[in-house]
């Protein structure tokens, strides 16, 4: 196995952890669980664990093929990947737990006009937002990865 398909594998496995997310444990706890706030909670547990996944990932892909640094797609799709992990953990998350904290009920349950209903409402469509450009940027490294794992796949006259 090369380098770049080692690296390539990994970030196809952060993208399927990613999709599976977004599929099937997101609806999935919202369709099962008896309440939404519950539904949110276990939601709001996986997330930092993917967004991390969003940090470490394109690091290690960088480290494991150095070929990536080569290519300005193979630059750029870490760091935005990584950009888009970090505000979405250090800086959109803790804004709403902090939130549903401070509301005390399940924001569901806050009055439609409430603007902390409205803020939490920002909130989230940011953060799905910054999944999506994490797993976009993800799938665009793929394309450098491919190219160098092409480059560096024997020959047929090699003998492996």
């Amino acid at each position: 196995m090369t380098r770049p398909f080692a690296a390539a594998v990994l970030v196809a496995l952060w993208i399927g952890a990613a999709l599976i997310t977004v599929a099937v444990v997101a609806p999935g706890a919202f369709a099962v669980l008896p309440t939404r706030a519950l539904a949110g909670d276990m939601v709001g547990r996986v997330l930092p664990v993917l967004f991390a996944g969003a940090l470490v990932v394109p690091a290690l892909a960088l480290v494991i093929a150095p070929s990536l640094r080569r290519s300005a797609l193979g630059v750029a799709a870490p760091v935005v990947a990584a950009l888009a992990a970090a505000a979405a953990l250090w800086l959109v998350n803790p804004r709403i737990a902090a939130l549903r904290a401070t509301a005390v009920i399940p924001i569901d349950q806050l009055a439609p006009s409430d603007p902390r209903r409205a803020m939490f409402g920002v909130l989230h469509a940011i953060s799905v937002a910054l999944l999506g450009l994490a797993t976009i940027a993800m799938a665009a490294l793929l394309v450098p990865l491919a190219r160098a794992t092409v480059e560096h796949a024997p020959t047929s006259g090699d003998a492996r």
